[in-house]
């Protein structure tokens, strides 16, 4: 069953002000509104783009990938971020990051068809050998929820899920190939460490299992299907639309799974409810990530520059909320005789008009993920971008500065 939403995008119009806190890189800047000074935290690395990034365990250090071969990590020292490392074992561009919160490993992949395991050893992040048999580049890497395994998309139309053999003391892999026909552009674990999610650029969501017999016992049933040997396809998605799903996301039960792709939509299956499909589409621009940051509730961004609010209600419907940055408002002042004239040769308008951009993020936000809390009870959410800044949020914070917003 399909159900296809139109929504306006809709503006809640409040003032806000905004105050620098320091104008050097690795700042943080704090955004203010009312009485509340703690809505978001903005923190700079640059001018270069932030392809991906991921947090540790207490949130106190971050890796992340500035669009080239390197990983950098940066421990928090007051109000600034300072590098204390650099993975530099890619040949080619860091495509995916995965911090592992409960052994402190961290997973990378990239261009150069390879991946790495890096753990602590003697102060010093080491790497370890992940055999991932592929000839095209990996393309995002995902720790499962109980860290014995992981996943890596790649464009070898292949996904390989790779667990720690032992006996040779390297990472190996299996390989899921079918029904797959294009790249693997995204993934995400299903709570039950067994299932797998995966977004493509032939347009299509699919579930499958990830069942590694040899590092886990057998799953139990789920509502997506019973039997799971490995690689098996429990679901296929596509909602109708032409664009390349860029994020995929279960939700905290796992009974449904949200994506976004290039046509400007948000997609969520309930395997719960026959996998009924409802899919919204607005006058937004695409979007790049979405997370799940209660069992109603997603969080969306991409080319907007502006994280959004969906939820979707007891009937299954998808609703577009609110954006969860709104610019304050420019007063309209007087304009000289002489600029009126430039307006109207340049722009053949009279009035002032601005291109700058009054949202947090000045360029594409590239990744949404969880910083503080659960996808069951998210109460901070971070975003990277094409600006150079990692941004923190705080949903009471947004609670209280957004006119109606409310968290379901």
């Amino acid at each position: 069953m399909k159900e296809v939403l139109f929504f306006e995008d809709i503006q809640h119009a409040k003032k806000s002000t905004t105050t620098c806190v320091s104008p050097r890189n690795f700042s943080i800047y704090f955004s203010v509104s009312g009485k509340n000074k703690t809505m978001t935290e903005k923190h700079s690395f640059g001018v270069t783009a932030v392809s991906c990034h991921a947090w540790n365990s207490s949130r106190s250090e971050i890796a992340l990938s500035q669009n080239d071969s390197i990983v950098r990590i940066y421990k928090k020292s007051g109000n600034k971020f300072d590098e204390t490392a650099s993975l530099t074992e890619h040949g080619q561009q860091v495509t995916g990051i995965e911090w592992a919160c409960k052994s402190n490993r961290i997973v990378t992949c990239g261009a150069d068809r390879n991946a790495y395991v890096w753990e602590v050893v003697d102060g010093k992040w080491k790497p370890s050998l992940v055999i991932l048999r592929i000839n095209r580049a990996a393309t995002t890497v995902r720790w499962s929820p109980l860290e014995n395994k992981f996943a890596v998309g790649s464009s070898a139309r292949v996904i390989s899920v790779c667990y720690f053999d032992e006996e040779n003391n390297w990472w190996v892999s299996k390989h899921i190939k079918k029904p797959i026909r294009s790249t693997i552009t995204c993934l995400d674990w299903h709570p039950n460490n067994y299932l797998l999610a995966a977004g493509s650029s032939d347009f299509k969501a699919r579930v499958f299992s990830a069942y590694v017999k040899e590092v886990e016992g057998k799953p139990a049933a789920t509502p997506w299907g019973t039997k799971m040997p490995f690689q098996a396809l429990m679901a296929e998605f596509s909602n109708g639309g032409g664009g390349w799903v860029h994020s995929v996301s279960f939700s905290p039960s796992g009974d449904k799974l949200a994506w976004v792709g290039h046509d400007s939509s948000v997609s969520v299956a309930d395997a719960a409810n026959g996998n009924k499909l409802s899919v919204v589409k607005g006058n937004f621009l695409p979007f790049i990530g979405i997370t799940w940051v209660t069992e109603n509730s997603m969080v969306a961004a991409g080319y907007d520059c502006c994280p959004k609010l969906f939820t979707q209600d007891n009937g299954g419907n998808v609703t577009f909320i609110s954006d969860l940055d709104i610019p304050k408002e420019k007063e309209e002042g007087t304009i000289s005789a002489m600029n009126r004239f430039k307006n109207l040769d340049k722009k053949a308008s009279a009035k002032e008009t601005s291109t700058d951009v009054r949202t947090l993020h000045q360029n594409t936000i590239t990744q949404v993920t969880i910083h503080t809390g659960t996808k069951a009870d998210c109460t901070k959410f971070s975003t990277s971008g094409v600006d150079g800044q990692v941004i923190i949020w705080d949903f009471k914070s947004l609670e209280k500065s957004i006119s109606g917003l409310r968290i379901a």
